[in-house]
């Protein structure tokens, strides 16, 4: 590094350096409050923060719990309706297997019978 740009970089340190001193400075003399009096705000700020967060927390976790019962029943209910469409299906199944067997049963005696008529 050439010694222009160290000397920049030094000199851009040593004035950001000056700048926080002096603010800090400037925000001690002009607090509202004793250093005492700040700490305390801000351990106060800091634990309703927290509190916040925490309820927060807990809605957000009563609310997934909610939206996972509800999926759950949903699931239950759908479940339950597939089996009763599906025992249907298998009750209309079962009976047109019937009345096919049924009707090719009658068709076979049908045809015995035309054959008998036939042959006598």
């Amino acid at each position: 590094m050439p010694t222009t740009e160290r000397s920049d970089v030094a000199s851009g340190l040593l004035l950001f350096l000056l700048g926080a001193a002096s603010g800090a400075i400037v925000a001690l003399l002009c607090a509202p409050a004793s250093g005492r009096e700040s700490r305390q705000y801000i351990g106060r700020r800091a634990r309703e923060a927290r509190e916040q967060a925490a309820a927060a927390a807990s809605r957000a976790r009563d609310i997934m719990q909610q939206g996972t019962d509800a999926m759950v029943t949903s699931l239950d209910q759908w479940r339950s309706r597939m089996n009763s469409v599906i025992d249907q299906g298998r009750d209309v199944i079962d009976h047109g297997t019937e009345t096919v067997s049924v009707a090719i049963e009658q068709g076979r005696e049908a045809y015995q019978r035309a054959k008998e008529k036939d042959f006598a």
